[in-house]
């Protein structure tokens, strides 16, 4: 299984302050960027042929492939990649970030792996945050000790996304392989404490709940969790599993939080995607490896889709290029053609 939860929803913010944080970032010239990716992306749709104009206005950073669980499925996790495992260098950070950020709204510093195992993970968000762009992650919480939830108050992280995808340990452990439930639900104490004593409007801290069929019990008991600890926002996530035709032991048996269907005529599961030939990921996103890969989707786990590598070239080089040119009109040709897209329901998730 991989989860792609981030790029649909960039811009889709929980509260009134979450909004104000995003807004406080914006400028002129970043208005205008975004607005020239759309009018791009329409003419694109429209005509079948990519037309492109704009830097992108959010890019997925990834600060390490390292985890500290064994989640079945996932690479991280089952230690599957066939790229290298490692960590990414603050300077290397920092050099790209001073590249992008006058057109950039939304960092993401998360791909795969668990950020907070990279030393300098909160270093970058700081860095990122005072160049003015919104900044969010993902993570299990498994590191959010005290000591670390202060300082991730301090960094000025704007969104900190907690993986919890069970509320008794049991169920928890069932896919979050080697975790501990409890260490999740300190970690997001100390978060919410930390908020709180330095008065913080940010981080916005979210419960995001995996739906799958061992836990879709538990949706009310998760929401009510979120509650009592004080999480702005529980996210209820749907999830992608690769093996899914004959049916899987994942696929919950609620609909609405499937994002397959039985089709009744060939007996076999089908994703719900009509699989249009566009996406708006290619025209307003792109994520970066810890070795500096460019590639056009988070679904592109394995790095097979490089579009370039930043150092060789400038991002831009790469973001005009004759790679991304390619992938785009590959994909307004017949999106169904390309592996990563094939069962891509661009992050669906169900806002709890």
């Amino acid at each position: 299984m991989y989860i792609c939860a981030k790029y649909p929803h960039y811009f889709l913010f929980t509260t009134v302050q979450d909004s104000l944080t995003l807004l406080r970032t914006l400028s002129v010239r970043k208005v205008i960027n975004y607005l020239l990716l759309i009018l791009t992306y329409h003419i694109s749709k429209w005509s079948g042929k990519p037309r492109h104009a704009g830097m992108p206005a959010s890019i997925g950073f990834e600060p390490t492939t390292s985890c500290n669980l064994r989640c079945p499925e996932c690479p991280s996790g089952m230690r599957s990649f066939t790229r290298p495992t490692g960590m990414l260098k603050l300077d290397y950070f920092e050099h790209l970030i001073d590249e992008v950020h006058k057109d950039l709204i939304y960092l993401i510093l998360y791909f795969q792996g668990e950020p907070y195992l990279n030393p300098d993970f909160l270093k970058m968000a700081s860095y990122a945050s005072k160049k003015g762009i919104y900044t969010a992650t993902s993570t299990n919480a498994h590191y959010l000790t005290d000591d670390n939830a202060r300082k991730t108050v301090e960094s000025g992280l704007s969104r900190v996304i907690i993986s919890i995808d069970g509320t008794t340990q049991e169920t928890y452990s069932a896919y979050r392989v080697g975790g501990n439930l409890e260490k999740v639900l300190e970690g997001t104490r100390n978060l919410v404490k930390w908020k709180k004593q330095l008065n913080s409007p940010t981080p916005v801290i979210l419960f995001q709940f995996l739906v799958v069929k061992p836990n879709e019990h538990q949706i009310e008991e998760v929401k009510a969790l979120g509650k009592e600890i004080g999480v702005d926002k529980v996210v209820l996530k749907t999830a992608q599993v690769y093996e899914y035709e004959q049916g899987n032991e994942l696929i919950p048996m609620l609909d609405q939080y499937s994002r397959y269907r039985l089709n009744p005529l060939t007996g076999k599961y089908e994703i719900k995607n009509a699989l249009l030939n566009h996406c708006w990921k290619l025209w307003q996103g792109a994520e970066v490896t810890w070795d500096g890969k460019v590639l056009p989707c988070c679904f592109d786990k394995d790095a097979q889709w490089e579009m370039g590598q930043v150092g060789a070239l400038t991002f831009k080089q790469i973001w005009r290029g004759e790679k991304y040119r390619e992938f785009r009109s590959q994909v307004l040709k017949g999106r169904d053609q390309i592996d990563i897209c094939r069962n891509c329901t661009e992050g669906t998730k169900v806002w709890g």
